[in-house]
């Protein structure tokens, strides 16, 4: 593989850290980088949720589903559209 840098002060740092001798060469350079950066997040399947769905899953009846998440009709107010 070839990597070409076109930034220069991202090759005046690798060359500095190079002469330091923090690293003996640029692949130890990113190796020991990548090695050290965080690992992105894992993609969500929303299997956590569907998993908490299925032990609730059969608990209430359609009724006592209806009853409690019924809309509270007495706070309506009637319109007249005429």
């Amino acid at each position: 593989m070839t990597i070409e840098i076109h930034n220069p002060e991202l090759e005046v740092i690798i060359e500095q850290r190079l002469k330091d001798g923090n690293f003996a060469n640029v692949e130890d350079m990113l190796l020991e980088t990548l090695r050290s950066a965080p690992e992105p997040p894992s993609r969500r399947t929303g299997q956590a949720l569907i998993d908490v769905c299925a032990d609730v899953r059969g608990l209430l009846t359609d009724d006592e589903i209806d009853t409690l998440f019924a809309r509270n009709r007495s706070m309506s107010r009637p319109v007249d559209l005429s």
